[in-house]
């Protein structure tokens, strides 16, 4: 459509226009994306390849220190000069074969099996007494396999630049240049190796606790372990697709059904849920802002003061009290609402699967709306007047300023903001979890009463919360369905967030309001 075409639209039609447009184009970008996949991949392939040639190359036409740095690390460093640098190199090939050959080594043998002896009962030398003797443990396994990946990966890394540096120390050796630690410490204390310091502890940080959880629990998702296969007692087993299939509904049977169907409807009500919590308090926060920084508007301090106190109050405490005010039997509101003739029956705040998710959205809009109130007004303050002093007199009124000035402004400055805390509210655990329990349970799905082992799921759960009853359930816990769920949620979640984020004028015209 023209921009003609798009100004003779009436209001409602351009709203229209603009979000059927926004459900048209995502399918168009993804499709333009999967066009340039292959172009892409043959680019990565190159890349990929590169380093093998570099190393051909450095092999070819190094001298003799070179070539031994293709076995032992750090030796061309140590050789010409840099000791320290060298001598890091050594140490960390030294402690990573280490570990790999008495620790990785042997769990990725083990790791197609996970082991190959579980729990085993025994005799003790004074009969009857009996116990039990743990050989492979499936959790430890994964777990050192997972370690040996990343350490190996590093070193593959380290071991590839050492043979870089040695073959450039060589060359600098030919036109005369010498290098020494002196250099190496300047380098690392203020020079061009400086940043590469101050990375160092976030990206062991990151490694840490998040490459190696990632990668454990993408694992966990193609397993068996549950309750019945809880390790060191029983061996866990690769079950391949069997938890995806579960959660999509493909086992063939009724139990499977029931289950994809919960699952359904929690992930249905966790994007309600976000879409509602991320907005409501968004735009209900600009206007509070907007209303206190108006001018003639008297107390403003104190006005800010009163919400800020919200915020002060620790959220779980407001959410436990929400959750006694609003209980069924003794709440407070049940009965100010009988005394006052209102109501003849207490109402089921709690316990009804449409009003507690409903309970749930305003509550969220009382917490949340402070928050959104003090970001909204420091972006405010920093609008021109001069862009509302020529509106005015254009005879532009307030919602023509809004839709055209304020709105837009927000807009371009919080588009990140927004999608960090869309995706916040879909991992929003506390106020699901203090104010309602997840309650009520399911009792029956599609008419037919629940026969599969849902583990306890409540219609006003989100995915999180239902996780943390998956896997910390008193009695039974399935880690490999939750490891699958969390993948599938990982999935959606960044799949929009991208596409919104990169549409945003945010990123497409950065400079635009500069």
């Amino acid at each position: 459509m023209s921009n003609l075409e798009y100004m003779s639209l009436s209001k409602p039609k351009r709203f229209l226009y603009k979000i059927s447009s926004l459900f048209t184009k995502v399918p168009v970008s993804t499709w333009k994306g999967l066009k340039k996949l292959p172009k892409r991949l043959m680019n990565l392939l190159k890349r990929f390849f590169a380093p093998l040639g570099n190393l051909i190359t450095w092999f070819v036409r190094g001298n003799s220190t070179t070539r031994l740095s293709y076995l032992i690390m750090g030796f061309g460093q140590m050789t010409h000069h840099q000791v320290l640098r060298g001598l890091f190199s050594l140490l960390y090939e030294i402690a990573a074969i280490l570990f790999l050959v008495f620790i990785g080594f042997p769990s990725f043998i083990k790791l197609p099996t996970f082991g190959y002896i579980g729990e085993t009962l025994y005799e003790i030398d004074v009969p009857p007494f009996v116990g039990y003797m743990y050989s492979d443990n499936s959790f430890n396994i994964l777990l050192n396999s997972v370690f040996a990946l990343v350490i190996l990966v590093i070193l593959v890394f380290l071991w590839y630049t050492n043979i870089r540096d040695a073959y450039e120390l060589q060359k600098f050796k030919e036109i005369g240049r010498k290098m020494s630690d002196g250099e190496t410490i300047r380098d690392f204390t203020g020079g061009k190796e400086y940043h590469k310091v101050l990375l160092t502890i976030p990206t062991i940080g990151i490694a840490i606790f998040t490459i190696i959880p990632l990668i454990f629990m993408v694992l966990i998702a193609f397993t068996n372990y549950n309750s019945s296969h809880f390790s060191p007692k029983e061996l866990i087993d690769w079950v391949g697709l069997a938890n995806f299939e579960q959660l999509l509904g493909l086992t063939g049977t009724n139990n499977g059904t029931q289950f994809s169907i919960v699952f359904g409807q929690i992930l249905l009500w966790t994007l309600i849920r976000a879409f509602f919590a991320t907005f409501t308090n968004y735009f209900l926060g600009m206007v509070v802002a907007i209303i206190i920084n108006k001018k003639g508007i008297k107390l403003k301090k104190l006005r800010r003061t009163i919400l800020i106190t919200t915020i002060a109050v620790p959220q779980f405490v407001s959410l436990l009290l929400m959750s006694k005010v609003l209980n069924y039997d003794t709440g407070a509101l049940n009965a100010v609402l009988r005394n006052l003739g209102i109501i003849s029956e207490n109402i089921r705040w709690l316990n009804d699967g449409m009003i507690v998710k409903i309970v749930i959205i305003v509550v969220n809009m009382w917490i949340g709306i402070p928050y959104t109130m003090l970001m909204c007004t420091g972006i405010l303050m920093n609008i021109p007047d001069d862009l509302y002093e020529s509106a005015k007199i254009d005879g532009a009124s307030p919602y023509k300023m809004y839709m055209k000035i304020t709105l837009p402004y927000m807009l371009f400055v919080t588009t990140p903001y927004l999608i960090s805390s869309f995706v916040g509210n879909i991992n929003n655990f506390n106020v699901i979890y203090l104010l309602s329990g997840g309650g009520p349970v399911f009792a029956s799905v599609a008419g037919q009463p629940i026969t599969a082992n849902v583990f306890g799921a409540g219609q006003s759960d989100l995915l999180i919360t239902w996780l943390y009853k998956m896997t910390m359930g008193q009695v039974e816990k399935d880690y490999g369905a939750g490891a699958a769920i969390g993948i599938v949620v990982f999935v959606i979640v960044s799949f929009f967030s991208l596409i919104t984020y990169s549409r945003s004028k945010s990123i497409q015209n950065e400079e635009e309001f500069q």
